[in-house]
């Protein structure tokens, strides 16, 4: 069965996790989805990520991490360009942004995956794939 949104069933495996209080969620892995799951780990939204191997494409294992009160850090996730509506930031609207936005904005920019912070200070825009709180 092909996948039309693997990116959104990423999200979704993690945000269900998250609710469930899995200790991990297994992913099938891909470049841009490794990306994603590094920048999660260095804003500290995830503990940590390892990769299994297997036949086909291999396995993203991702660790969820939770508060002192075994509440999730990830309250909510949310994708938000589509493969059908792609939407996306320039540095002008960036700029706007700033640190009034709620949680963390992570884009698909021409130097690769990173936080909205990031890509403000490298001068950069581009696709928006989800927002973190």
């Amino acid at each position: 069965m092909s996948m039309t949104d693997p990116i959104a069933d990423m999200l979704t495996r993690i945000r269900n996790g998250s609710k469930a209080k899995r200790k991990a969620v297994d992913i099938p892995a891909s470049n841009v989805k490794r990306e994603i799951a590094r920048v999660l780990m260095e804003e500290k939204f995830i503990k940590d990520m390892i990769e299994i191997p297997d036949k086909k494409q291999g396995i993203l294992r991702v660790y969820l991490k939770y508060s002192r009160d075994d509440d999730p850090i990830i309250r909510g996730i949310k994708r938000l360009s589509s493969p059908g509506l792609r939407r996306y930031f320039d540095l002008d609207q960036l700029k706007r942004m700033g640190k009034n936005q709620v949680g963390l904005l992570i884009i698909s920019t021409s130097q690769g995956i990173m936080t909205n912070l990031d890509a403000f200070k490298k001068g950069l825009g581009g696709e928006a794939i989800c927002n973190v709180w």
